[in-house]
């Protein structure tokens, strides 16, 4: 057996295309010698820095018995069949590789120490999986991106082209894949698509992960970038955490960059010639194409994505909210003198409490309802109404006084009228009925029963009596009848019978 430094010099040059004559020139190896480390080399179908990197007895372990055959031996074969069902159980909570090497070794007696069964674990893992250093929990993760290559749309009357976007989604633990082309990377557009991801995948994980772009990020930042309100709003309906890829962190977004490269070669490829006129069209058969996608066995393990999400992540998916999100808007206005907000779009006024009147707030509005926030206090919500010039109103917004007016009708102060005496009542149902405006009507009857404030019940109930005989019915002829006393003038009985003399009465006898 030739010394690991010896080794490693001919497989660098091998790697650099040299010829086993000049490898065992430079070596001093015989080339029949160098023939079997190199067929070793390609059966074991790592690279070179990945070999370099190991220490001598590791590399030793791999190279030193191959002179007589170049098969896989047993052990490492049974080790390798162990890896894509040890890789799907890393996924699940609590599971460490300490636990999964015993169980390998209770299976395999003459199996690999730990050290080895590690190592061994992350060359596999290199060759299999987009990132070898992050491990993805079942339900944690859901990868979003736009992919730089777009498709086209052609106009049936012009045959111009339009491109449209690309958009990708992957869940971290089982990798199932979803994705839909969209019109554009607007904040619209780029929610929606998020949204139809996680119906696609039936739930919601613990975190959407997205690139910094700005439909998502308004302000990039390393540590702690500023996310972009709408999409905050977005997160906060679905109860999940939105986490900006990290600056200059490209495994952050590699597992999306990874199944974005898989999309352009199975939907991509398989879309090519193909012409498309409307993007259901094209959605459509990217939902054909993705289908497979996730229904055939990934690289290097015996499950596919569908398998692996149904097994392990979609029972850990958070349930979906009852309604969709709504896309919301946002702008910011100053309170009117009558306690109101006005939504320019609808030139429809909202209330608000009064004790806001002249701040400046902020108004988000979806398509079915208005919230009104002073600071990060949500002051008032209600049901958007597009009626222009109309408003809406809760009493509890008013002030006492404001709310006592708005509540004025006629059957108000009929039922006050009637809990003082029916003389009163019936006075003010004349009122009621003579005003040719409501609003009039309802003002001189508050005054009107104002005044037992002044003179007391009797004295009202007496003015009102009185006034109903003169057959005038107003606020002023209770007032003059008040001022003058007329309410408390009683009639006497010869008053009330004898007729008074008089030159142009005839008397009873002119008609004997």
């Amino acid at each position: 057996m030739i010394t690991m430094n010896k080794l490693r010099q001919i497989l660098r040059l091998y790697t650099q295309q040299k010829g086993k004559k000049f490898i065992s020139g430079q070596t001093g190896v015989a080339r029949n010698t160098i023939k079997k480390y190199i067929a070793v080399f390609k059966q074991l179908r790592m690279s070179f820095q990945e070999l370099n990197a190991l220490p001598d007895q590791q590399l030793n372990e791999l190279f030193g018995k191959k002179e007589e055959s170049i098969e896989v031996p047993k052990r490492k074969e049974q080790l390798l069949a162990f890896f894509p069902g040890m890789d799907k159980a890393l996924s699940k909570t609590g599971m460490t590789r300490e636990k999964l090497w015993s169980q390998y070794l209770a299976e395999h007696p003459d199996g690999y120490r730990y050290t080895q069964f590690c190592i061994s674990y992350r060359l596999w893992q290199k060759k299999f999986t987009p990132s070898m250093h992050m491990v993805h929990k079942a339900g944690d993760k859901l990868f979003i991106d736009f992919a730089g290559t777009k498709p086209k749309l052609v106009d049936k009357e012009t045959g111009e082209r339009r491109e449209v976007e690309f958009f990708a989604a992957i869940l971290g633990c089982s990798q199932l894949v979803y994705a839909e082309a969209c019109y554009s990377q607007q904040k619209i557009d780029f929610i929606t698509a998020s949204e139809n991801a996680l119906h696609y995948m039936g739930g919601v994980p613990q975190a959407i992960v997205s690139d910094n772009l700005k439909s998502a990020v308004d302000k990039s930042c390393r540590y702690e970038p500023t996310l972009n309100e709408t999409f905050e709003d977005f997160g906060d309906h679905y109860q999940t955490t939105i986490l900006p890829a990290r600056a200059y962190r490209p495994k952050d977004k590699s597992l999306v960059e990874g199944v974005v490269k898989i999309l352009y070669n199975r939907i991509y490829s398989n879309m090519h010639g193909e012409e498309f006129t409307s993007l259901e069209q094209l959605n459509d058969t990217i939902r054909f194409y993705l289908k497979e996608v996730n229904a055939e066995n990934m690289k290097g393990r015996n499950y596919s994505r569908e398998q692996k999400f149904m097994e392990m992540e979609k029972d850990i998916l958070q349930p979906l909210p009852q309604l969709r999100y709504e896309f919301k808007r946002r702008t910011v206005v100053t309170v009117i003198k009558n306690g109101h907000v006005c939504l320019n779009e609808d030139k429809h006024y909202y209330s608000v409490p009064f004790k806001f009147i002249g701040k400046k707030v902020k108004v988000i509005y979806s398509r079915s309802s208005v919230e009104i926030f002073y600071l990060l206090d949500r002051i008032a919500i209600h049901q958007r109404i597009r009626a222009p010039y109309g408003y809406t109103t809760l009493k509890d917004h008013m002030a006492s006084t404001h709310r006592f007016v708005a509540e004025w009708s006629a059957e108000t102060f009929i039922a006050m009228g009637e809990a003082i005496h029916p003389d009163v009542k019936l006075f003010i149902e004349k009122v009621l009925d003579k005003k040719q405006h409501p609003e009039q009507a309802y003002k001189s009857c508050m005054g009107i029963l104002a005044t037992i404030k002044k003179v007391g019940k009797t004295r009202l109930i007496d003015a009102c009596s009185r006034a109903l005989d003169y057959g005038q019915y107003n606020y002023k002829i209770i007032q003059t009848i008040l001022e003058k006393g007329l309410d408390q003038y009683k009639e006497t009985e010869s008053e009330q019978d004898e007729m008074p003399n008089h030159e142009n009465i005839r008397g009873e006898d002119y008609y004997q």
